[in-house]
This record gives C-alpha cells, sequence and structure tokens, in this order.
C-alpha cells in the first residue's frame, strides 16, 4: 500500500517549498507597497503614508521570520540525515548487511 500525501506539509521539502514562495510573495508585496509610499509622499497623503509604512514594517517582520523558518527546515533537513546515515550504520553493524532499505522519514 503506497502512502498518499494528505497536506502539502507531510514533509520537509514540501514545507520548504511553500516559504520559499512565501517569500517571494512577501517581497513583491513589499515593492509594492514602497511604490504606494512613495506616491502617497508625493500626493500629500499623510495619514495613508503612516498605514504604508506600518504595512511596510510589518511586512519586513514577516519576512525576517520566514528566513528565520527556512534556516530552520534546513537544520532539520541536515539533522535527518545525519539520523538516517546513523541508523543504516546501526543497523550494517547489526545485520551486516550493508544492502538494507531503511524507511524514510516524510
Amino acid at each position: 500500500m503506497s502512502y498518499r500525501r494528505e497536506t502539502p506539509f507531510d514533509n520537509i521539502e514540501s514545507a520548504e517549498q511553500f516559504v520559499e514562495l512565501l517569500i517571494e510573495a512577501i517581497k513583491e508585496s513589499r515593492r509594492d507597497v514602497d511604490a504606494e509610499i512613495v506616491r502617497a509622499e508625493a500626493n500629500r497623503l499623510g495619514q495613508s503614508r503612516k498605514a504604508l509604512q506600518l504595512v511596510s514594517t510589518n511586512l519586513a517582520k514577516l519576512s525576517q521570520h520566514m528566513t528565520t523558518s527556512r534556516r530552520i527546515l534546513n537544520h532539520l533537513k541536515t539533522l535527518r540525515r545525519l539520523l538516517l546515515q546513523e541508523r543504516r550504520l546501526d543497523n550494517t553493524l547489526q545485520t551486516g548487511d550493508g544492502n538494507r532499505e531503511l524507511s524514510r522519514w516524510p
């Protein structure tokens, strides 16, 4: 019986892809908001400019959080590889069979 993914986050790689897409969307939104801030300044729309600056600040925070999340996902992938390598080594030592395949983490 094969395993069917239930969510886009069933493995580290798919979560990492989502984070990458989100980072790109945030960058695009920040460019748009920055352009709107310039327009608001040119048209002397002080209240709009302040609101847009708050949006820009929050997008910058979100961008930093996503960058941190991407690093954490990379660390998890590295740890998974190290743990699987240890398991393979332990299994090889116990069974004397270096060809046995172990199940992988999702």
